[in-house]
């Protein structure tokens, strides 16, 4: 049976296991929600590929970096500029009005008037912000902790000898790296998931290796790249990843809002199954 590696995003830390328990953990709930994508791809005469799960969480989360639950005012301040070029990309004008400056305006009433904007509450901004941006920071920010979550995801392709990448979210840039960091590891295929690869200020600008003349580089040695996005998240910005890179597929997803930014919600898509089950024979 093929194999596949899937990198996982922002808040899956499994506090109190091991990372080898970690992986399996994971591995087994994905491996079900990708059964569930092929049935609805009616893809049910393929066998889905085995998971192995590139795990890296314990890396961003331990007691030097504890999260800040749902409060704002806990980030810390480049914490909070993260948040603030996120707000930015998800909603705010180009823009502003005569006499004002975004980059003046406080984070809560950027997040109050990008609310409006979009007509979501505050509070789910506010929850999306601070599950989100944190560990981005901290893996962007540390290079201690990029090398170890890096090491994370070549170490899982060069143990299972899979030539398929899937990575979500925050995984998608970490997979990014390792892949430009290791040509050799032979990877084919790269899907990304709900990525906020080309997000301006919070990850794009922060890239290694760096945009060209605002481009993102093809890792070495891939083939074809899927990008899928659904439309109501708010973390994959662009959703249209193509822009910024070259990406040789785009689709796009209509899902619930309540779940619209988890790896489980992707996965359960006939749109992935469809993505993957091709490179998987």
């Amino acid at each position: 049976m093929s194999r596949i590696v899937v990198v996982h995003g922002v808040r899956n830390y499994q506090r109190g296991l091991s990372p080898h328990a970690a992986q399996d953990t994971l591995a087994t709930a994905w491996e079900h929600k990708l059964a569930v994508g092929y049935k609805d791809a009616c893809l049910e005469h393929l066998a889905p590929p085995q998971i192995t799960a590139a795990y890296y969480a314990h890396h961003l989360n331990d007691a030097e970096a504890q999260g800040a639950g749902d409060d704002l005012d806990r980030l810390t301040f480049e914490e909070q500029q993260a948040v603030l070029a996120w707000l930015h990309a998800v909603g705010l004008p180009s823009e502003p009005a005569e006499g004002q400056s975004w980059g003046g305006l406080p984070l809560r009433q950027t997040l109050d008037l990008v609310a409006r904007r979009r007509g979501i509450a505050a509070q789910t901004l506010a929850r999306i912000a601070v599950a989100l941006l944190p560990e981005v920071y901290r893996y962007l920010s540390s290079p201690a902790r990029r090398a170890a979550a890096r090491r994370e995801v070549t170490q899982a392709v060069e143990a299972s000898g899979a030539d398929v990448v899937v990575a979500h979210s925050l995984g998608s840039v970490v997979a990014y790296e390792a892949l430009h960091d290791h040509p050799e590891l032979g990877v084919s295929t790269f899907i990304t998931l709900g990525s906020p690869l080309g997000l301006h200020g919070a990850v794009f600008d922060a890239l290694d290796p760096a945009p060209v003349r605002g481009r993102g580089q093809c890792p070495p040695g891939v083939t074809h790249w899927t990008n899928i996005a659904d439309a109501g998240d708010l973390v994959a910005l662009p959703r249209r990843l193509g822009d910024r890179f070259p990406v040789t597929t785009h689709q796009e997803l209509h899902m619930a809002i309540a779940d619209f930014h988890t790896l489980g919600m992707y996965l359960a898509s006939g749109l992935t199954a469809a993505a993957i089950a091709p490179h998987c024979s």
